[in-house]
């Protein structure tokens, strides 16, 4: 189908949802013209193969020339559209969907609850914070405001354990480069602290909240920053009230320039966990560092890139992974650091006809999520893998959530139907609680 069929065919469809016969008027439709676009002589040679690429030249998005080229079919793009008289009626049906009260799952780190709201057009959702459930919320972050034009979007927040300080990521104009800072939570003021050069990274609080772990890149050139492969990522400390030249390199591989690091420090604040990726696939190699002693070194916990391995949690030395290792649909396998070989590896939760989606440690129990016959079940086990029971959900539906602490008494999820819409719900250990989103509502709303 030709590019002329093609919108003669969207504008009938337009026209046929609306139930209306004004559709944009078909000789406008085959009159329409393209920008043309050069072609030039490069031609590449691939062992004795030669390839021609005329089009090489629009893959430089920042020249002159693609710019021109982009406004350029935009603008006719732009007067086609302008024709069709139902696009104001989609437009009005459609903000009219879209706007509906949002909010994510509650989470509790250092005594105070935190969770994102948004009024139903906002461009990105706002942080609130509450020091209990009966708090008044309080606005921490609102991202809509970080930039004028709106091209500032928040890529990443991370409470510390003490609930002072923020620290929060932002990326500007889409780009996969991400600036970090830290914000007081009492105050709402930002910090000096400014993390720059930051891509697929997150942070990782010390338990002190004294700084965080994160990964970064060497600061590229200018022509090289938007353009250029990143290579050799390392990971970094960074403690707060110190410039960023001051942060501490705490683990790179000079021999592997394709390995990514994530950070993970332990509730208890004794270890790091390091997980080393390559490329996208989900199999991972896990590192740990012993945080009680200065001079410990980055020792492999699994040095092969054979399965994934999700971090749960840690009891002590036993730590808890998901993992697909020898389990397609994943199984629950707990590892002491200090006997890590494969041999004395136990497995918690064996693998099922369900697929275990995630986990997590909350009140000394596993909380698991499965997918069976595409809809959530979520089961309850001891940390021994024994089947407790099993969360009565609202209905057949999908969940999210359920984040938490060994210690805590309470989790949130989110519950969605396939003909209701999404609501949230607080489980304490052996008590559900009404949906919580009255309680959770900035005053005045």
């Amino acid at each position: 189908m030709n590019v002329q069929m093609r919108h003669a065919s969207l504008a009938l469809a337009l026209m046929t949802a609306f139930g209306t016969s004004q559709a944009a008027d078909p000789a406008a439709c085959s009159a329409l013209t393209y920008p043309v676009t050069a072609k030039t002589a490069q031609i590449d040679d691939y062992h004795g193969t030669k390839v021609a690429d005329p089009y090489r030249w629009l893959e430089d998005a920042n020249s002159a020339e693609t710019k021109q080229w982009v406004d350029a079919e935009n603008a006719v793009t732009q007067a086609y559209l302008g024709q069709i008289p139902q696009r104001e009626a989609i437009r009005q049906r459609l903000t009219k969907l879209w706007n509906y009260e949002r909010y994510s799952v509650p989470s509790k780190e250092g005594g105070r609850y935190f969770y994102s709201r948004n009024d139903g057009l906002q461009n990105q959702s706002v942080l609130y914070t509450m020091k209990n459930l009966n708090d008044t919320p309080r606005m921490l972050l609102d991202p809509n405001t970080l930039a004028a034009d709106g091209t500032v979007a928040l890529s990443g927040v991370e409470v510390s354990p003490d609930g002072k300080l923020l620290a929060y990521g932002t990326a500007a104009s889409g780009s996969d480069w991400n600036e970090w800072k830290v914000r007081d939570i009492e105050t709402g003021k930002d910090l000096d602290d400014h993390i720059k050069w930051v891509k697929f990274s997150a942070t990782a609080w010390t338990k002190d909240g004294k700084g965080f772990f994160y990964s970064r890149y060497d600061e590229p050139t200018e022509a090289t920053k938007l353009a250029a492969v990143n290579y050799f990522q390392k990971l970094y400390f960074h403690k707060i009230g110190t410039p960023q030249s001051a942060d501490v390199l705490v683990y790179d591989r000079p021999d592997e320039k394709e390995w990514g690091f994530g950070a993970h420090t332990t509730d208890d604040g004794k270890y790091l966990l390091i997980t080393a990726t390559k490329g996208t696939a989900h199999k991972y190699r896990v590192f740990i560092k012993d945080l009680s002693k200065p001079d410990a070194k980055v020792v492999p916990l699994i040095d092969n890139f054979d399965a994934a391995w999700d971090f749960i949690d840690n009891v002590g030395s036993t730590f808890y992974f998901s993992t697909d290792s020898k389990a397609p649909r994943q199984r629950i396998v707990a590892i002491d650091v200090n006997k890590a070989s494969e041999k004395n590896w136990k497995e918690i939760v064996p693998e099922s006809k369900d697929t275990l989606s995630n986990a997590h440690i909350i009140g000394n129990r596993l909380v698991t999520e499965y997918l069976k016959d595409a809809r959530s079940v979520v089961r309850v086990n001891d940390l021994n893998g024994k089947l407790v029971r099993e969360i009565a959900l609202p209905g057949i539906g999908s969940v999210s959530g359920f984040t938490g602490k060994r210690g805590d008494t309470e989790t949130f999820f989110s519950f969605t139907g396939f003909t209701t819409p999404t609501t949230r719900h607080e489980e304490r250990q052996n008590q559900r609680v009404p949906p919580a989103q009255g309680r959770l509502r900035p005053e005045g709303l």
